[in-house]
């Protein structure tokens, strides 16, 4: 018994081990810009669209400015803007 209750204990050790770092892990690509550095949505629609995007909707979302828009080819796409640069981050997940 005393063996089953240690295996318990050991497991369940570890999965909240997993469950931390999977949680840190989802935030280590989060930015922290000030906010006096943020482009405004206008200006970052103009840097989208001068890279050959139509902005259809645009919010701001974990950090960066979230946005649907469609390509050159009118291809629907969602990504995310730097704030700053307004530039398209690739790999960015929320």
């Amino acid at each position: 018994m005393q063996k089953a209750r240690n295996l318990i204990v050991t497991v369940a050790a570890i999965l909240f081990g997993f469950a931390i770092a999977a949680q840190a892990d989802d935030h280590k690509h989060r930015l922290n810009v000030p906010a006096d550095k943020w482009l405004s949505v206008s200006e970052v629609i103009q840097k989208l669209k001068a890279q050959g995007y139509s902005v259809t909707k645009i919010e701001i979302d974990d950090g960066a400015y979230e946005f649907d828009a469609t390509n050159a080819d009118g291809v629907r796409i969602e990504g995310h803007a730097n704030p700053a640069t307004g530039e398209i981050m690739t790999g960015y997940d929320d």
